[in-house]
């Protein structure tokens, strides 16, 4: 009798769910990683005011979807675990489920319009986001062919979003959930794949990486557009945009384009032609600069969806507006935070590493201006961290090889704020300045065992300036764990220092823990004006 029970009220719901119609974007699949002791959010579509009901990690979740369409449920937390488990999405209600709940996962999967997410893991989740040398994949870093046969990591997944710009929201993408493979983290964030390789090595448990970044892209394009026509710093930009936006004609642009490509084949067919195949124009209002694109495009899709933390690595296309990025960038850090609704996640950036010329005189610098922009949130933002990266890059490419020593240098931050790890993790900073007979005594913080110097024994990198405020190079030695005594001769009355402040400065300075070193933060004591203020 309770066997006859049993198969009528699986009957009955099997023939409720008949029609079931019900979706999710992208960012939720098979071989997904959900963010461990969370209350993951899942979100989709369905019929107006239908019922949904999900089963994941044997539990059973209903909700309704409201008169648009759009639903969510709220996953309570769970454990990491590198089980393999089902996720199924239908449309329907179960009343009394409890009688059936041991068979309700396996009714839900068998019925052809349930979605059936396979292989879900649970564990640590990551944003990796930023600018070209955060898209920077593996296979063009150092070791790729190493880093690329040894990529065989079941519990390190991650998602690629595609690069679209735009002013409408977008609520998905075309995009997958993978697990590491040789041929799969070939192509993924190279910074991304390394901090979550050794994420997942060091704590022993899943680990999913999203990635949106774009190559190029501005800061102000990773804000939504009302917050930064809110704020006064975003007055330039309004102003810019505003007025392209009236002028801009693509479609005039594109048509000179076809004129240039019909005469260069017909000058290719008469051979009279040498020349390179002109290039299509770019649409500058699909790009990645354009205030508020990639906050719609390539983050709105996944807005919400639980995640640790995010990983950044951008700048360079601001240090133009170097001085208004101490504004923007904790603009753009605040407004991902809430729009979230998770709190205040951690969030950790890549200072701008060392690129261009090195100059036999000191001088003005957008980068290091810039720097010292991505130093300042630090004091503006909680749960933040700078790894500092100006021993680490190239001059001749801006795109600099290791990114090993990158994602190390993130993780560090993370092991020690998020993960409770005792390690080195923060570069030694700046603190306060005291002048002595015609020298300036500086004092650091975050020195760890001491302060060190790399190849030489003195320090190199230094720059002081008198009441003239013309720098010259200095002179410079350490006289204790944390104090570094800095003067030049042909300044008598020193006022002001300067320390690696060039786009690629000459510099030693680290900080050393047994072999643990981290380059000291490049810095200025004087408050001048800045080349890049005002823009």
């Amino acid at each position: 009798m309770k066997n006859r029970r049993l198969v009528l009220i699986l009957s009955c719901l099997s023939g409720f769910l008949a029609n079931a119609k019900v979706s999710t974007p992208s960012i939720f699949g098979s071989n997904m990683v959900l963010q461990r002791n969370q209350s993951c959010p899942i979100w989709g579509w369905a019929d107006p005011n239908s019922p949904v009901i999900l089963s994941f990690a044997g539990k059973v979740y209903q909700t309704k979807a409201n008169r648009t369409g759009d639903w969510k449920i709220l996953l309570d937390p769970e454990e990491a675990s590198a089980k393999p488990r089902k996720m199924v999405i239908s449309d329907g209600f179960v009343s009394g489920f409890e009688v059936v709940r041991k068979n309700l996962s396996k009714l839900l999967e068998k019925h052809p319009d349930s979605l059936v997410y396979e292989n879900v893991l649970v564990g640590e989740v990551w944003l990796c986001s930023g600018q070209s040398n955060m898209q920077w994949n593996v296979s063009s870093s150092d070791d790729s062919d190493l880093e690329s046969l040894s990529a065989k990591r079941s519990d390190l997944r991650f998602i690629s979003i595609p690069q679209v710009g735009t002013q409408t929201p977008q609520s998905d993408f075309n995009g997958q959930w993978e697990s590491a493979s040789p041929s799969s983290a070939s192509s993924f964030s190279a910074v991304g794949y390394f901090f979550g390789r050794r994420l997942q090595q060091i704590l022993g448990v899943p680990v999913g990486l999203i990635d949106n970044s774009w190559g190029g892209s501005a800061c102000e394009a990773w804000i939504p557009r009302q917050v930064l026509e809110a704020h006064p710093i975003g007055n330039p930009y309004h102003r810019e945009w505003s007025q392209l936006e009236k002028d801009y004609d693509f479609e005039l642009l594109m048509n000179e384009y076809r004129g240039k490509l019909a005469q260069w084949e017909k000058d290719k067919k008469e051979g009279k032609t040498g020349e390179n195949r002109p290039r299509p124009p770019r649409n500058k209002l699909e790009g990645q600069h354009r205030p508020g694109n990639l906050y719609n495009g390539v983050l709105h899709p996944v807005i919400g969806f639980g995640i640790k933390g995010v990983i950044w690595y951008q700048g360079e296309s601001n240090a133009e507006r170097a001085y208004a990025y101490r504004e923007i960038f904790p603009l753009m850090i605040q407004s991902w935070r809430q729009a979230w609704g998770q709190g205040d996640f951690p969030f950790y950036w890549c200072q701008l590493a060392d690129f261009k010329k090195e100059v036999a005189q000191p001088m003005d610098s957008a980068w290091a201006e810039l720097r010292e922009s991505q130093t300042l949130t630090l004091e503006k933002m909680n749960k933040v961290g700078e790894a500092v990266i100006v021993d680490a890059g190239e001059g001749r490419d801006i795109h600099p090889r290791n990114k090993q020593v990158v994602a190390n240098r993130l993780l560090r931050h993370a092991l020690v704020k998020d993960y409770d790890f005792s390690l080195p993790c923060e570069s030694p900073r700046y603190a306060s300045m005291e002048i002595m007979d015609g020298k300036i005594i500086l004092r650091f913080d975050h020195t760890g065992s001491g302060l060190y110097c790399f190849d030489e024994n003195v320090p190199k990198g230094f720059s002081v300036c008198g009441d003239d405020r013309k720098f010259v190079w200095a002179e410079a030695k350490l006289i204790g764990k944390d104090k570094i005594e800095v003067w030049a001769e042909s300044i008598p009355s020193p006022i002001a220092v300067r320390y690696a402040w060039a786009d690629n400065p000459v510099c030693n300075l680290y900080r050393k823990d047994g072999s643990v070193t981290l380059p000291v933060t490049p810095f200025r004591t004087d408050d001048f004006p800045l080349t890049t203020t005002g823009k």
